[in-house]
């Protein structure tokens, strides 16, 4: 074959795409680790050996580490890890971890790498999800002007313990295009004066990481559930076979239930004898999602569950069973044939079967294996302790503590809330956000008329649903007390006047003023035909109104002689309700509060 003349070499490269990179799965985290020293070598076959002999020392602390602050961590999907890769003439540690639903795996991930650069002052770590950046997401209040989520990309990394962040040759500069990793690399040896720590951004972005290392296990529940004898033995080899089993259960299918409808309690892998009550440990996610799941026990289950009136014993027995269905579907469903665990389960299975393994006996049980049964208040979570948090009173004086879930729930709770009045309160924000940029608004005039008055200080926000419903309503076109039942002897509701001061309004004027708003609604749909379900006029003829053509004129006059009729408006209201094709919105929404449902349109 002849070679490729320069010609054809030249299309080639104006013709080859290269194949892109696979999206990040949303519950996934990425983390990419190199070396980078300050005086790098010259690349020879020395150095790529030297370079990667201390890759594999990076390895391999990371795995001492995992077994001394992970020894009893179980992972809600997948592990981390580190593999040595080489991609476009680099060669680093890299690892990509699926967390599911359980968003402190990724934490625990991050507290790793951080811990991980303490040990090696020439590691750099890039970590990331499919958000992109998230450490700066939790330190979005504090970052700076022009650092901007389009331009984030291989500007944040971490080293030496530290959140490191690639600042823009002029601080004045406003950041318009990202910079690639060669070009951080460089950064990172040539340009130390671009380098940023700041521990005020590092706070907010490490803060789920301050009661760290010893968070790890409050990320762990601990339950005693009744399950098969071989259940126990397996959980009890390897505690985080759980986790598999409880996503089989969680995610289960119609394929994965054959197994236990198909079969009876011979053919069944874990039927439900030789039962025995041990502590399973649990990730809280998985605890959670176990706990949730309304599933009716199969047959052969429901003749061993004590009734309901036994209500810690049943308890307990309702969660084995489930854990126990949860390993029948993981070990039958085909499409887990494949998964590590599957196979080690199954090895383990054959030996207790050979006989080479055999069952620990109840004594054995009773006095060696752990009985641990952790408080479930952390589950207990509801709309007023919710409600209570949000208005601060489940922290104040005589309260209730632990009402809102755990500790930690309650402070990332106080955490968001008071991340939300703060942007209610900066002057900067506008109606995309907060202007990082300090645009001029033209806001000026009013504010200074305002202050003159006495009335425009500026005053700390907060956040009233009462308010805000109001509001809502008046933006609607509605008056502020539509809904509400009237209530006699009661405070009077307030509206503002024409010169922008309060006045007092009474209940008798809101009855007013919504008959007068719904009398003035009647009449100007009235003439289209739509509140005539049965498609008779009412009025001195019985005509059908088809739609289109004009109206006769001795309706017109009838009610132009009582209101004027805005046709703009019942057109823009027909227009919007077409435009919804029977499902719910603005118009219907609007029409119905006030009483009037709207028939379907069923014109083809």
């Amino acid at each position: 074959m002849a070679p490729m003349s320069e010609e054809d070499l030249e299309w080639f490269k104006s013709t080859f795409r290269p194949i892109p990179r696979p999206q990040l799965p949303d519950d996934a985290i990425e983390y990419s680790l190199y070396l980078i020293s300050s005086n790098p070598t010259p690349a020879s076959a020395d150095a790529v050996a030297l370079a990667r002999a201390r890759l594999q020392e990076v390895q391999k602390t990371a795995s001492e580490l995992v077994k001394d602050l992970l020894k009893h961590y179980i992972w809600q999907r997948e592990a981390f890890g580190l593999q040595i890769t080489k991609e476009d003439g680099k060669t680093f540690l890299q690892g990509r971890t699926s967390f599911g639903d359980s968003i402190e795996d990724e934490w625990v991930i991050v507290y790793l790498l951080r811990e991980l650069t303490k040990k090696y002052k020439d590691l750099w770590v890039r970590v990331f999800d499919s958000d992109g950046e998230f450490l700066l997401i939790e330190a979005a209040a504090k970052l700076p002007p022009w650092l901007e989520p389009q331009v984030a990309d291989n500007r944040v990394w971490v080293n030496d313990g530290r959140l490191i962040i690639i600042k823009p040759k002029r601080d004045s500069e406003r950041v318009t295009e990202k910079i690639s990793l060669d070009e951080a690399m460089k950064i990172i040896v040539q340009e130390p004066g671009r380098i940023m720590h700041s521990s005020i951004i590092e706070e907010d972005a490490f803060y789920r990481l301050r009661k760290y290392p010893k968070q790890i296990n409050e990320n762990l529940h601990r339950a005693q559930v009744t399950i098969p004898r071989k259940v126990a033995y397996l959980l009890h080899q390897k505690p985080a076979y759980i986790s598999p089993v409880v996503e089989a259960f969680y995610i289960r299918d119609p394929i994965a239930l054959r197994s236990l409808k198909a079969k009876r309690a011979g053919n069944l892998l874990f039927p439900p004898s030789d039962l025995v009550t041990v502590s399973v440990q649990f990730t809280r996610v998985g605890y959670a999602q176990l706990k949730s799941q309304d599933f009716p026990a199969p047959a052969e289950w429901t003749k061993k569950l004590p009734t309901k009136t036994e209500s810690d014993a049943y308890t307990k027995a309702e969660a084995g069973m489930k854990v126990s269905c949860g390993f029948e579907m993981l070990l039958s469903d085909p499409q887990n044939q494949d998964k590590p665990s599957v196979r080690e389960i199954k090895l383990l299975l054959e030996d207790i079967d050979s006989g080479d393994e055999t069952l620990p006996t109840d004594e054995e049980i009773k006095k060696e294996w752990n009985h641990q049964q952790d408080d479930e208040k952390w589950m207990d979570i509801s709309y007023e302790d919710l409600d209570s948090e949000l208005k601060g009173k489940a922290t104040g004086e005589g309260s209730k503590p632990g009402a809102f879930g755990d500790q930690s729930a309650q402070e990332n709770l106080q955490r968001i809330v008071a991340r939300f009045e703060e942007f209610l309160n900066d002057e900067s924000a506008d109606f995309e956000g907060v202007d990082l940029y300090g645009s001029d608004t033209d806001d000026d005039d009013e504010d200074d008329e305002l202050s003159s008055d006495g009335e425009g200080e500026d005053q700390d926000l907060s956040f009233d649903e009462e308010e805000f419903s109001k509001m809502m309503k008046e933006m609607m076109g509605m008056p502020s007390g539509f809904g509400s039942k009237a209530q006699p002897n009661k405070a009077q509701s307030k509206s503002a006047g024409p010169s922008g001061k309060i006045e007092e309004i009474s209940s008798d004027d809101e009855g007013k003023e919504i008959e007068e708003l719904s009398r003035q609604m009647e009449a100007e749909l009235r003439p289209t035909g739509i509140l005539d379900l049965n498609g008779q006029r009412r009025g001195e003829g019985s005509k059908s109104v088809k739609g289109k053509g004009k109206q006769p004129q001795s309706e017109e006059a009838e009610f132009d002689d009582e209101d004027p009729i805005n046709v703009n408006l019942a057109k823009n209201l027909l227009e919007s309700l077409q435009s919804q094709g029977g499902m719910p919105g603005p118009a219907g929404n609007i029409l119905g509060m006030m009483g009037m449902k709207m028939p379907r349109d069923d014109r083809k």
